[in-house]
């Protein structure tokens, strides 16, 4: 979800990571870290570690002492005896931990949390049914170097588990995806077909949108009893934003194919990188395979994205997901569930957000309300990725990871739009959109285009459109400091690791503020939130205060990067 590439140094903000680096000239580690976002990279040893040092130390005295404040303010106004209590206990619901209330008034996670068992189910019936069928077809077949056997057990699942979920508007979907097929394989490598791609595809967001993923009944009335027929998830409109970039990914690949862009297959296990650009044969872009790869039942929900050249290479060409991989993920995957656990149990400020009842609130109070719907939004879309990549992975494919970094160890924009909802990052930033429209030799104008369809294919709200507006506009002082403040000539200087934590305070207050109103608040509750930060001088104490806290834990992020080039850890972002 970033426009920017990936190949380039993160930030200005970035310290001693690229100038120093070069100029100590000591010696390179290779690692293997098994993971998809961790790939095979050259690490190489860095200065000492500034953890034992005396600022160091008393940044941590710091943390020791603000942290658990932050997580004590929304606790006390989660209290039942809290004088606004009242005003929002009625979206709270009976919890599972220590007796508490849950809130699990958002409609988003609450649609992914209530169903966790059916997904359970269903994501092992996937596989139990795979084994059968793979055991059968290893009986009356010879082994096979790859896995395109599985292509057609995957297309019947497929096709069930969108009448199931959807009923009668499978059918829908199964038109919507072959009129998109025909435009691919009519215009092949034509310039038309790009422009058609995108117009169609488009064209039906905004009328899946505009006609509430339309009723049979409009087209006649002898055919209202198929919208009865409605399935488990009937409103499969609202999550069609995540095939459409599926289908969008196919007619531009094969576009691609035909007019021999892209590397030569190098014959051999090929990279993330290398799945996403090399081209397949004329006979894999074929309808069956582009049906399952639209479809695939554990990604089709919500992602993580991966285009159609990475999907059939690893069937093509499989890599195997060791188990023991999974199995870490898996205890990666309950650990992040259970903290958003723990959060709505504990802190119910969804339901303060949702019900305005900030009433009375001080600036610091209102502000950690802010600061934990933000927590909560990263983890309510987390938690489902992890729990869609998991099923992907026991099935033996490995989509990118979408969440790399946790939300609050950002300092630059950049980076953090690199490491949030990664798999979209790399479709538009990649592959069809940033770097197709010129990428950094049209900065602005292509910052400012991805943003806004970004912000559409979210949401076709003004909210929306505001929040990509904002992000565009908050990234150009990153851009003009990478300019102006190089790290590869300043970064010996002592003041600079300083300048880059004042620089981060401005970037970390304004990517939180363009999130509150594109996810959280809005336009209306952040302009009643500035009011009490600056309005008062209560606020502005607060604010002061803030702002020594975010230069702190800039200068610990900075460090932590680091600490991560030692052990050999890129996670580009």
């Amino acid at each position: 979800m970033m426009p920017t590439d990936l190949r380039a140094p993160v930030s200005s903000f970035e310290l001693e990571r690229n100038g120093s680096r070069r100029r100590k000239g000591i010696t390179k580690l290779t690692i293997d870290i098994p993971s998809s976002y961790r790939p095979h990279v050259e690490a190489e040893a860095h200065p000492l570690p500034h953890w034992k040092s005396l600022e160091f130390i008393i940044y941590g005295i710091i943390f020791c002492i603000v942290v658990p404040v932050m997580v004590w303010i929304p606790v006390q106004l989660s209290s039942s005896s809290h004088p606004n209590y009242m005003m929002y206990h009625r979206r709270l619901t009976p919890g599972w931990l220590f007796g508490r209330q849950v809130d699990n008034s958002d409609a988003q996670y609450r649609s992914f949390r209530n169903n966790i068992p059916p997904l359970i189910i269903l994501s092992a019936t996937f596989l139990g049914l795979k084994s059968l069928y793979t055991l059968l077809i290893r009986r009356f077949r010879p082994v096979q170097s790859d896995n395109t056997y599985l292509i057609p057990y995957s297309l019947v699942f497929s096709i069930l588990m969108l009448l199931g979920l959807h009923g009668t508007s499978a059918l829908k979907i199964i038109l919507i995806l072959s009129s998109n097929y025909f435009i691919a394989r009519a215009c092949r490598g034509s310039k038309v077909g790009p422009v058609l791609t995108w117009v169609f595809n488009a064209a039906m967001l905004f009328a899946n949108d505009r006609f509430e993923g339309y009723r049979f009944a409009s087209l006649h009335s002898s055919l209202g009893n198929l919208d009865s027929i409605s399935g488990i998830y009937p409103r499969w409109h609202v999550s069609f934003n995540i095939t459409m970039l599926r289908l969008v990914s196919f007619n531009m690949d094969y576009y691609w194919f035909c007019n021999r862009a892209g590397p030569v297959d190098p014959g051999h296990i090929l990279s993330e990188k290398q799945r996403t650009t090399t081209p397949h044969t004329s006979e894999t872009y074929s309808y069956a395979n582009y049906i399952t790869y639209a479809l695939y039942p554990p990604l089709y929900i919500a992602g993580p994205i991966m285009t159609f050249n990475d999907f059939m290479w690893q069937f093509r060409r499989p890599t195997p997901v060791p188990i023991r991989a999974t199995l870490s993920y898996l205890l990666r995957f309950l650990a992040c569930y259970m903290t958003l656990e723990f959060i709505l149990h504990f802190m119910y400020v969804v339901a303060i957000k949702d019900t305005k009842a900030w009433g009375g609130y001080s600036a610091a109070e209102l502000s950690m309300v802010g600061f934990w719907n933000l927590i909560v939004v990263w983890l309510k879309l987390l938690v489902p990725w992890r729990f869609f990549r998991l099923w992907a992975l026991a099935d033996g494919i490995d989509p990118p990871e979408n969440m790399v970094r946790c939300m609050a160890n950002n300092y630059s924009a950049l980076g953090f739009w690199r490491a949030w909802h990664r798999s979209y990052n790399l479709w538009i930033v990649r592959r069809y959109i940033y770097i197709p429209l010129g990428g950094t030799k049209n900065a602005v104008y292509t910052t400012v285009l991805v943003f806004s369809f970004v912000a559409l294919w979210h949401d076709l709200s003004f909210r929306l459109l505001a929040w990509g507006w904002l992000v565009s506009l908050f990234i150009l002082p990153e851009l003009a400091a990478r300019y102006l403040l190089p790290p590869s000539k300043y970064s010996s200087e002592p003041w600079y690791r300083h300048v880059c934590a004042v620089g981060a305070i401005f970037n970390i207050l304004m990517m939180m503020s363009a999130n509150l109103v594109g996810f959280v608040i809005g336009t209306e509750g952040i302009s009643y939130m500035l009011q009490q930060l600056l309005g008062t001088w209560e606020g502005v104490r607060f604010l002061v205060d803030a702002c020594g806290c975010i230069f702190v834990a800039a200068q610990v992020m900075f460090e932590y990067r680091e600490e991560e080039l030692r052990q050999g850890i890129v996670r580009r972002c």
